[in-house]
């Protein structure tokens, strides 16, 4: 038992140590080339408009607030001064979502974004994406990448399609930190051990986003109130609790793994999914000794079958808020076609770990 063990962790860290960082390796050619033309529009836009001041910055060569959505899609948040006049408001009624209210006595004057509140106080995402999404094609239309670069028809969101090989998403959004949102106010769970105090403590100090885009929860169904909430994001959070042990070599493999296999039609499954998934096998495996180099294969074996039960249920709940569905409004026959060909890439690894070579 102990040797068939080390030798999936043998082959998990040769796939590794090739694939996922060649795949690494690739993305990050990729973003430099992406945030390029990015950045070019955005400094287009903020000479149009003022207040939609570019946050997308090298910080450790890491660019803050892009999300790799897959190999050749990416979502770029932007980052929207002064929520100051505003409370947030999270009452559950929304799954995934809150909206912003003017705070009581607060003139809507003193606000920096006056024409986006709405008759009844609040502030609209929707219309701010909207004047968002005027600027940008305007932009794109100025900017030296003109030639590369198109603005995506036919959608709300304010995508761009670059070189005819790369989609990104940018999605202005309120950074909030130093609060909690109530929806999430059961984590962390009292029987779990992990992820202990002090890393909750860091997790929720670094707080979420409140994002402008359409919600999954209300796709299809949108009232006018709905579309003026703001879609909850825990992106920093997440990233802070998968640090130590194999966490993030158990990540870069399923991803890798997604890349390779699962990428389907219908779009069943994406990275997040993937990354909601470590999360509750950390739960599940709470100790640190759990998550050691020489249970990877272990850790990677439970992670797929996981994700084969959430497959064939339907249901993979999100991590922080689980009254919200990751897979609402995926085709049944794609969650069908993924759950069976994650089952035939888990038996592969499984019985003959020296398959990772060809997978």
């Amino acid at each position: 038992m102990i040797a068939a063990q080390a030798k999936l962790v043998y082959h998990l860290n040769k796939y590794y140590n090739e694939k996922c960082q060649a795949r690494k390796a690739a993305i990050a050619k990729t973003i430099r080339e992406v945030c390029k033309v990015v950045s070019d529009v955005l400094k287009e836009v903020e000479v149009q408009e003022p207040r939609f001041i570019s946050s997308l910055n090298e910080i450790d060569s890491r660019f803050e607030g892009l999300e790799v959505i897959s190999p050749t899609e990416f979502e770029v948040v932007l980052y929207l001064n002064q929520m100051g006049v505003f409370n947030f408001v999270d009452d559950g009624s929304l799954p995934g979502c809150a909206v912003l209210k003017l705070s009581d006595g607060r003139k809507r004057s003193m606000s920096l974004w006056v024409e986006f509140i709405t008759a009844s106080g609040y502030l609209s995402a929707r219309k701010i994406r909207s004047r968002f999404q005027t600027l940008v094609a305007q932009a794109v239309d100025k900017c030296s990448y003109r030639d590369v670069v198109k603005m995506v028809a036919d959608t709300s969101e304010v995508k761009l399609r670059i070189r005819d090989r790369y989609i990104v998403q940018i999605t202005p959004a309120f950074k909030c930190t130093g609060i909690w949102p109530r929806s999430a106010a059961h984590w962390p769970l009292p029987h779990i051990p992990w992820p202990g105090p002090n890393r909750v403590a860091e997790v929720k100090a670094e707080g979420f986003n409140l994002l402008s885009k359409e919600c999954y929860s209300l796709s299809g169904k949108q009232s006018s109130a709905e579309s003026d909430a703001w879609v909850l994001q825990f992106a920093e959070a997440e990233n802070r609790l998968l640090l130590g042990g194999c966490r993030k070599k158990c990540l870069s493999v399923l991803k890798t793994l997604r890349d390779r296999h699962l990428e389907l039609p219908g779009q069943p499954l994406n990275n997040y999914h993937m990354k909601t998934l470590v999360s509750y096998e950390c739960e599940k495996h709470p100790r640190e000794s759990d998550w050691d180099e020489s249970c990877l294969g272990d850790r990677l074996n439970g992670i797929l079958l996981q994700l084969i039960s959430c497959l064939q249920c339907r249901r993979c709940p999100h991590y922080f808020l689980p009254n919200l569905d990751l897979f609402q409004g995926k085709p049944h026959t794609a969650l069908e076609n993924a759950a069976k060909q994650t089952w035939r890439l888990a038996r592969e690894i499984l019985t003959n770990p020296k398959s990772l070579e060809k997978l």
